[in-house]
Parts: structure tokens; sequence; C-alpha cells
């Protein structure tokens, strides 16, 4: 165990259940501020173990690389190891991200019951989607029962509730059994505000802040020990519960003022071991920098993630068909940022951004990466629960609307991503909540929530309580809805368009070169082009004149005689080519 700063540090053990007698073992002082029990000390272990550490006579914490937490993240840590005789995925061969189909959920509010084991349950709906990969929003061990994820402070366990580890390595094994690659959301930019316990031991944190509390300390004295914690347990989620990606959180608020990058050495980390393994291991960063050299080779003076989530996608598919501009909003919603951003990746790539009040970005070598380095998606977890009630688009966009934005991702040169739930148009709300025990945290986070959407003009008074349990129960997905025509009416059309990109090599091209549009805004279309295949989007609601022929593979509404009605998308071959 690291504790640097410390003059005595005692292992603390209980053998039996909650109530038995505990003992210390006092540890003994090793290089580099690391500490170990002596060897000629037996500690007797077994399925009721629970231990944890003193520093200098203070309290008992748990372990800063504890495995699992079953009574809770301010209680003593267990033992765990994966019983490598459960797996069954030994022909599973991998899945690289880039090109991959990947589909977003809270295991929360995914099934009814919450856990990774009902999860499981739903795989064969995913299956027959079309998806290729399943990303969970984090399953890091926080305070509560319920929560986003974002407050994990155990970053290498999984939280009890979820199922703990055991529960995680039967999910993995079971999507590998159905094809289906996982990606794990992770979070190294910030700690929750209760039960973090890690600057008790050594200087995880600086003394710099984010949006979310403490940085981690990724660049200053004694951060070598806290990056290599970090690589620690990025790599054993790869290895030991056979992880194919990591989803890397927020990676703008990392403060690292190294030559090498935390995310460069992640990378590095990442492919050795891929290729010790032999199978694809992905790293896909969520950064709001507009800086293509996170997906650029390392060779070529980047980062060498494989891909990164691309919000100026989806803000310029969003807006031109919602008519939104309010917010990060305000300099998307034109025809001509749509294509911009369809055949260059970013809007903001060195060009001035309203909302920040300076220029932001720069472009990205189209010639050098390829565009399923970069994920597209209509809504994310974020796109939806940050807004004020979250609502998802399928409450204020009609199905036209809808489909005109699934055709734009899931026929792009971008990884597409789905949103739980967004392939049959839920109705449900996918709201913020929390369950900090904790009154005073959770009335702080209460009213920070509404003083947030107050300075971005949203009515303070109609945003949702994150501690109501109720603002959690409602964010829960009614699998029952896929029994009305209206939903299964999205979801064949979601089907459709992932089988054809799918069967379509044109549709599936990762190549910049690969896409072309083409747009008369005053006649109120808009084309995507692919090789001989055309997407026509009408986004307004008046009829249009569809500019050239086409043989309708897809479409949400058939034109007629050459003519498409309002709110449409129409996918099809041009009879010029």
């Amino acid at each position: 165990m690291w504790a640097p700063g410390a003059e005595k540090v005692d292992l603390v053990v209980r053998s039996g259940g909650p109530g038995s007698p505990t003992r210390s073992v006092p540890m003994s002082a090793g290089a580099g501020g690391w500490w170990q029990v002596p060897s000629d000390d037996e500690i007797e272990t077994g399925p009721d173990l629970r231990y944890g550490f003193s520093l200098d006579d203070g309290p008992v914490r748990p372990d800063p690389r504890s495995v699992r937490q079953p009574d809770g993240v301010h209680e003593l840590s267990a033992l765990f190891g994966v019983d490598e005789s459960r797996w069954t995925d030994d022909d599973w061969a991998g899945r690289d991200v880039r090109g991959a189909v990947i589909y977003e959920l809270h295991l929360g509010t995914f099934t009814p019951a919450g856990t990774l084991d009902s999860a499981i349950e739903r795989l064969d709906h995913l299956v027959t989607l079309g998806v290729d990969l399943v990303e969970l929003m984090p399953v890091n061990a926080f305070n509560g029962a319920h929560n986003w994820g974002y407050d994990g402070v155990g970053w290498y366990a999984v939280h009890e509730t979820y199922g703990g580890p055991a529960a995680l390595a039967r999910f993995v094994d079971a999507c590998h059994a159905k094809g289906l690659g996982v990606v794990l959301d992770v979070v190294y930019n910030h700690l929750g505000p209760s039960g973090n316990y890690l600057p008790d031991f050594g200087p995880y944190l600086s003394e710099g802040t984010t949006s979310w509390g403490s940085s981690v300390n990724l660049s200053g004295p004694d951060s070598d020990e806290v990056r290599a914690f970090i690589a620690g347990t990025a790599l054993r989620w790869f290895t030991e519960f056979h992880i194919d990606g990591l989803r890397l959180d927020a990676v703008h608020a990392l403060a690292d003022h190294r030559a090498v990058h935390i995310l460069e050495e992640l990378a590095a980390a990442t492919d050795a071991l891929s290729a010790e393994l032999g199978r694809p291991l992905s790293l896909i960063a969520e950064s709001d920098l507009n800086d293509p050299r996170m997906i650029m080779p390392r060779s070529r003076g980047g980062l060498g993630l494989a891909g990164q989530w691309d919000d100026d996608i989806h803000h310029a598919v969003h807006t031109l068909v919602s008519g939104e501009r309010q917010g990060y909003y305000a300099d998307f919603g034109s025809f001509g940022c749509l294509a911009k951003v369809l055949t260059g990746g970013f809007f903001h790539d060195g060009t001035y951004s309203s909302f920040r009040r300076r220029c932001h970005g720069r472009p990205i070598p189209t010639d050098l990466v390829p565009a399923s380095s970069l994920l597209a998606y209509t809504c994310t977890h974020d796109q939806v629960g940050n807004r004020a009630i979250g609502d998802r688009p399928s409450t204020y966009l009609d199905g036209g609307q809808l489909a005109i934005k699934a055709a734009l991702v899931l026929l792009s040169p971008y990884t597409p991503m789905l949103f739980m739930g967004e392939e049959w148009a839920a109705a449900t709300p996918f709201q913020f909540f929390t369950s900090h025990p904790e009154p005073e945290l959770g009335r702080a986070t209460a009213q920070g929530r509404k003083a947030e959407f107050a300075e971005h003009g949203w009515d303070s008074d109609v945003v949702p309580d994150p501690q109501d349990p109720e603002t959690f129960e409602r964010s829960k997905l009614d699998w029952s809805e896929l029994t009305r025509t209206d939903h299964v009416r999205v979801l064949d059309f979601y089907r459709s368009l992932i089988a054809l990109r799918k069967a379509e090599p044109a549709l599936h091209d990762p190549a910049f070169a690969s896409v072309d549009a083409e747009f008369d805004e005053a006649a109120g279309w808009f084309a995507m082009h692919r090789g001989d295949w055309s997407v026509v989007c009408v986004p307004g609601d008046a009829p249009v004149t569809l500019p050239w022929p086409l043989d309708v593979r897809l479409a949400w509404e058939q034109p007629d005689d050459g003519v498409s009605p309002g709110h449409n998308v129409i996918v099809g071959v041009r009879r010029d080519s």
C-alpha cells in the first residue's frame, strides 16, 4: 500500500461478520513510500474477510485499490478475484470500436431491476437491432444506491447495487457469447464528493480544480504513482474482466503538463497489451477540445487513441432538425454547418465559438485520420440528461425528424452510437439523479443543479430534484412501449438503417473521402452522398421535389412521383450514377 507521507501504517483485519473483533498488523516501510505486511505474518482469508488501513493511528480507511466494497464505500474492503473457470469466451476475437455500432446504456435504468444480470436478459434485443458493442456508463463504487456513475470513488471496484464484480464478469462473458463487445465508461479526471479517502494516503489530488472538484495529480510531485494507479485500473478491466474498450470521461479536465501526456501513456500501454492478448483493445476519449491529436497516430505527434466523441456532429444534426439554438447550440443549425461536419468532422476547427467567446479547435487532417475515429450520435446521456427536464428528442420531435437524425448518423462514415431507448423513440426521460446519503450534500447538489440551468435561461422551477427517488424511477426505460405500433415503427426503421449500413460497402466506408454533401437551403433539401448512394433529408415541414431521381431503398415516408413530404428522409441509389 502506497502512503509516502505516513510514519506508521497498520493493516486492520476482521475475519468474521459485522461486529466481529479486528486485529491490527503493523506494516513495514519500503522504498518509494510503499508499505507491506511482514512475510511471516499469516492472515486467514475467507468470504467474510474485511480489511482496511490505519495511518499514524488514524481512522481505518478502505483500500485505495479495493476491488470490492460490499458494505459501501465508507466501510472495510473485501478480497475478490474473477473465477477464471467461469469464462466461456476463449473464442472471442475482440472488436475494434472503429466502424462498429455502439449502444450506450445506464445499468440502473436500462431494466426495471437495474442490475448487470437483468441487463443480460435484454442482450437479444441489442443483437437483433444490429449492435456490435455495448457501452456501460460508469460502474465504479459510489456512495448511495443510485447515481449516474460519475461520482465514483472506488476506481478498482464495481458498485454492489449493480451486482458487484462477479456480475460484471458474467455480463461481459454473456455479451461475448452473443457476439457483442463491451466498452466501459471510466472517470479519471475527478472523484466523487463522498467516500474519497485517497488524500488520506498520499498526494493523489493537486491544488487545481475542475467543475466537479479537485484535479487529479498527474504531473506534480509524486505523480508517478498516481499515474500508475490509473494505468493499473485501466489495464485491469482489459485483463481480468475481458473488457474490449474504455470510454475516458472528459479528458479535457485532465490537467497534465508533462511532455508525455497520461492519455498517450495509456494508449501506448493499451496497444502493447492488445498485442500481448491478441485482440483489439480501444480507448475512446470524451473531449471538448476539438483537437485531432487525440486520434492521430503517436508516430505523427498524436496521442494514439482509437476514437473520440464528436459533439459538433450531434449539434449540427440536432439543431438543423429541431430548430433549437440555446446555449452551445448558438453557432449551429445551418445546412452549411451540417455539410461541414459531415465532411470534415469538426465545425469549430479554429473558428470563433460564441458560446466560449473565443476561437476553438483545429482542422482534422482527413488524409491521415479515418472518419471512423469519431463517434457520432443523435443523443447521449449528456445531451438528454443535461437538459432541464431530461426530455428525449422523441418527446418534442415527430417520427420523420427522428428518422432524419438516425439516417445521418447511422449512414455516415463515422462510428455511430445510440443511447438506450432511442431506437424505439422511448418516451421516458433520462434525468440527472443522485442518492447522496448526506443531507447537506444532497441539498447542495439539488441547489447547484437549479442554479446551473437558471444561468442558461431555463426555468429552474421545472428542474427535477436529483435526490428525489422518483427522479431515478421515472428515468427507467419502459420496455412495454415496444408493444405500441408507433414505437415499433421507429425500431424497424433503426434496424433497417443498421442492416443497410452493414450490407452496403459504400455506407460503411470509414474514409473522409467517401462522403460528400450537397444542399439547397432555399428549396429545403439536404443530401449526404456515399458513393452512388444518397441520403436525402427534408427537415422542414413543406413538401420538396427531390433534386434527382432515386431508386429508393429506404424511406420514412415514400416520395410520390418525386415529391417528398416534409420531415422525411429518403435513402437510395442515384439513377444518374
